[in-house]
């Protein structure tokens, strides 16, 4: 039979790409309530994409998703269009997910802020779809921002746009240059749900009462699938979910063919092995929901049950003429941690918490399943297992999720994951994007200076903000947040991307201040901390149980030093005309999770439990820790 290529024009595959905050989820919201997704009488919250607890605190998508938009607006000349929308996370340390978000689509919606314009993770979402050679549309978000500056953002994407093709032109030398930069325009606000392909003036909303103009410019520019008439079944699985009833779900893009249920498939594994499996459950995405589909046919995205231990990348196809597709590749890991079991003095005291090494392990594996850019390595302790990602942020959020799943475990100060080209060790670099008030220049100049950071470029738009651009080793922005938002008051606003490796760049000097380390075991009380607080500040407070080599708080001089920080007040039968008053007792520091890794230094570690994070030294005994130090100077 012979093969020729057809379309599905009643379909469009598209992922919403943007920087970490640019409205991504919102716009998706409004795209949902405008097609009617959600029924009249039900209770709709705001971004419903972001469905996670930790999504929802921080206010980031950390998981690529997808939901169904069914068009039947003016644009689909009475037909009803199927709009299959991935919403992808912003944030470079979530890669991953993008590149696997990505494999999934035809074309590409690349959000950008008005007033912020095109940032790090811009770039970095940007780059991936020109790689994927995937169509782009413009839409320039939040236009009724008072400090909007529609035209400037538009010129800097183009620029952007340009630079980047042409940078990709070298490795894809049949790229169509002038095809990448004929990119449609569209104005909005994901907020009030409007949109305009019509340039409002600054601070102004669209003209259009609703989202129509982009849901016409999605319908025109992005292709329809295209597939080949009586091709062979080739499903790709792009994502993993897990149903209670079901169990596992794999999220499938068809490419060829069609899916039933009840079929018999081959699975093409990752090790190359073929197996005939039988998919017991299709479900088909409307709105949020899944629901139950009989058949699936090409271009459409779905979920199976049926396959339990199938993984991301491999590919559902014919069994009589088996045909995979490509595993998805991604970015290598540039940052790595230490993951073991909670081996301090209070490990235990959490009822029903995970505290074995097989739990932790199963839990590491289990994360392997669905998170394509993470890495797990065995290490010389059996208890303890190197974990590799994109980011400390990545890794944060790891360690946050097992935390809440009720794992007790130690987690090791962030290093980077280093790589030896030509004899010489060379370590991963990001490009780093800095946007300022101009007073905080110097300081900011200065910080970067001491994590050897070079600038590459400073632009000063006249708003009283200035932009900076540095290259610097990744190992220099561990811990370079908190003191970050210190030097700028908690006004600057910081992101970055990976930039390839170069040779070592030295020693980094993380933190000028040593550590405050409990030399006894025993409970915080008000009295030693009164006495102790002029020697630097506190993380723990009062009635606290606190053991041999935990650190209790931050020296205000840069070495360490023990403290008996549970020391009582000696009572005697003699009246105190002066009685102890505790309100002069400074409050303790509350570090989050992410600040408490921050801090660490590489002979310290972080307990992690259901209840509580503590920072603690490697090594408890105070004597231990002088013969390692010794060890190491030698050395």
């Amino acid at each position: 039979m012979s093969e020729t290529t057809a379309q599905r024009a009643d379909l469009r595959n598209v992922a919403i790409v943007a920087h970490v905050d640019h409205g991504k989820t919102t716009i998706v919201d409004a795209m949902l309530q405008q097609t009617h997704a959600f029924s009249s009488h039900g209770e709709v919250e705001e971004r419903v994409m972001d469905s996670g607890d930790l999504e929802r605190e921080k206010g980031i998508t950390i998981l690529a998703k997808n939901t169904t938009v069914f068009y039947d607006g003016p644009s689909a000349n009475g037909e009803t269009i199927t709009i299959n929308v991935i919403d992808t996370p912003g944030h470079a340390d979530f890669g991953g997910e993008v590149e696997r978000g990505l494999s999934m689509v035809d074309g590409v919606v690349l959000l950008v802020d008005a007033s912020e314009g095109p940032l790090p993770q811009t770039r970095f979402v940007l780059r991936k779809a020109l790689e994927a050679k995937l169509p782009v549309i413009l839409v320039v978000n939040k236009v009724d921002r008072p400090d909007a500056r529609i035209e400037e953002v538009v010129s800097d994407t183009m620029d952007l746009l340009l630079g980047l093709a042409s940078d990709i032109s070298e490795d894809y030398p049949e790229m169509d240059l002038d095809a990448v930069l004929d990119v449609p325009v569209v104005y909005a606000s994901g907020k009030a749900g409007r949109a305009s392909t019509e340039q409002p003036g600054n601070g102004e909303l669209p003209e259009n009462e609703d989202l129509e103009p982009l849901f016409k410019t999605i319908i025109e520019h992005i292709p329809a699938p295209s597939y080949e008439e009586g091709g062979v079944l080739q499903a790709h699985v792009t994502n993993l979910d897990a149903s209670p009833f079901l169990g596992r779900l794999a999220l499938l893009r068809i490419f060829n063919g069609t899916l039933k249920k009840g079929q018999t498939v081959a699975w093409a594994r990752q090790d190359g092995q073929l197996k005939n499996v039988r998919i017991s459950e299709l479900l088909a995405t409307k709105g949020l929901d899944r629901v139950p589909a009989e058949q699936a046919g090409p271009g459409e995205i779905v979920a199976v049950a049926g396959i339990e231990d199938i993984t991301i990348g491999e590919t559902l196809t014919d069994p009589d003429n088996p045909q995979p597709l490509p595993l998805i590749t991604v970015d290598d890991p540039a940052i790595s941690m230490t993951i073991g079991i909670n081996t301090s003095p209070l490990a235990g005291r959490v009822k029903g918490a995970k505290v074995t090494a097989r739990q932790v392990k199963d839990r590491l594996d289990k994360e392997l399943i669905g998170n394509v850019s993470l890495k797990v390595l065995p290490t010389q302790r059996p208890d303890a297992w190197e974990v590799q990602g994109r980011g400390e942020l990545a890794l944060a959020i790891l360690v946050e999720q097992m935390r809440r799943e009720g794992f007790e475990i130690t987690a090791g100060k962030p290093q980077v994951v280093t790589k030896t080209v030509d004899g010489k060790v060379h370590e991963p670099y990001e490009h780093m994007t800095i946007d300022a008030p101009d007073e905080f220049l110097g300081a900011i100049t200065q910080l970067m200076a001491g994590r050897k950071g070079r600038m590459e470029g400073m632009v000063n738009h006249g708003t009283g903000w200035v932009r900076m651009e540095f290259k610097v080793p990744s190992r220099g922005l561990i811990g370079f947040r908190t003191r970050f938002l210190t030097e700028t008051r908690g006004a600057g606003i910081a992101s970055s991307y990976s930039d390839g490796y170069e040779p070592w760049a030295g020693d980094i000097e993380y933190r000028t201040n040593g550590s405050l380390i409990a030399d006894r075991a025993g409970v915080v009380t008000p009295f030693a901390m009164i006495n102790l607080q002029e020697r630097g500040s506190f993380f723990v407070e009062p009635t606290s149980e606190v053991y041999e080599g935990m650190i209790v708080g931050e020296n205000s001089r840069a070495d360490d030093m023990d403290v008996n920080i549970t020391k009582e007040k000696k009572l005697t039968n003699m009246r105190s005309s002066t009685s102890d008053s505790f309100e002069h007792l400074t409050p303790p520091r509350k570090l989050t999770l992410e600040e408490c890794l921050e801090f660490a230094r590489e002979d310290e570690c972080v307990e992690v439990t259901p209840e509580a994070i503590r920072i603690r030294k490697l090594v408890l005994e105070a004597n231990d820790r002088v013969k390692a130090a010794r060890q190491r100077a030698r050395a």
